[in-house]
């Protein structure tokens, strides 16, 4: 599809759904982590969304270095890190606009793998989104988030390369690689919740049901339905065309986090995230792309 024609009434719908899904998901994982040791989560969450997807488990498998690449990040290396993050965070506010720097890192990554342009004026959001983020982080509340905020940044490093790496994976079926990332996913953080995090049986055993809500909700309305409709979008779009509509996504989950979790907003760590968001959508704003990637379906 043309880079140039309006986004299709689908095409809005599907943002708007992403938007809502994302903004109650970082909320219910803050929850889910407080209750369940967080790589457990993960692997819950993808054994549930794995029960969904076994009918698209079919053959033939398009197996390639880059598809692998993507369910690794996509699954247990992103999932894995941030969950941890959400189990360390205090707040969940100041996390929730850290990981907003995964378009930035689409933009730098798209920039590098696509042939997409950086703009001075992309360039210049990018060092204001990073600034916002340790600005926002020097505030004694959200020092006091400082490694989740840290590990917030690497997951969205991550969730950008792979978001990049599904653009120059045009003929790749949505719900068959989200199905393969389960596949991939699941026993790696089962294995690794085992191996690293304490008192997983008891943990697991006196969970909260509203934890368990969290996990379902995690593993079928965002696994298989917002990323699978965002893996739809880039292959649709490119990723600078759609990214900054996510913008709003904070504002969900900050509501959230203000009205039901407790969560205090002071002036700097306002200022900061405005700074970051600001710079985030600088960036989405600004990116074009100039050269298809070499194979890659315009």
């Amino acid at each position: 599809m043309s880079s140039n024609t309006p986004l299709t009434g689908l095409e809005r719908l599907a943002i708007a759904a992403i938007i809502l899904t994302w903004g109650l998901n970082n909320a219910a994982a803050k929850v889910a982590t407080a209750e369940l040791p967080p790589m457990m989560v993960g692997a819950l969450r993808f054994a549930l969304a794995l029960a969904f997807l076994v009918p698209f488990l079919k053959p033939p498998f398009p197996w390639s270095r880059r598809l692998m690449a993507i369910c690794l990040l996509s699954g247990p290396i992103h999932f894995g890190i941030i969950y941890i993050a959400f189990g360390l965070a205090k707040s969940l506010s100041p996390l929730v606009v850290a990981t907003q720097l995964w378009i930035p890192f689409t933009a730098l990554f798209a920039w590098k793998m696509l042939g997409e342009t950086m703009k001075p004026l992309a360039v210049a959001g990018l060092v204001v989104a990073f600034v916002g983020v340790a600005w926002m982080s020097l505030d004694p509340h959200g020092a006091a988030d400082l490694p989740a905020i840290v590990l917030g940044v690497v997951a969205s490093a991550c969730w950008a390369l792979a978001t990049v790496f599904v653009r120059q994976t045009p003929g790749a079926k949505p719900l068959q690689v989200q199905a393969l990332t389960a596949v991939v996913a699941a026993p790696v953080l089962l294995v690794m919740s085992f191996g690293f995090e304490d008192n997983v049986v008891e943990r697991v055993k006196t969970a909260a049901p509203i934890a368990w809500a969290c996990v379902a909700f995690a593993g079928v309305v965002s696994t298989i339905g917002a990323s699978a409709l965002l893996f739809w979008l880039v292959q649709r779009r490119e990723a600078g065309r759609v990214t900054p509509y996510f913008l709003l996504t904070p504002l969900v989950s900050c509501t959230i986090g203000v009205l039901f979790m407790g969560d205090k907003l002071s002036p700097q760590l306002v200022i900061g995230a405005a700074a970051t968001m600001a710079g985030v959508a600088l960036v989405a704003l600004t990116a074009k792309k100039v050269v298809p990637a070499e194979g890659e379906a315009t």
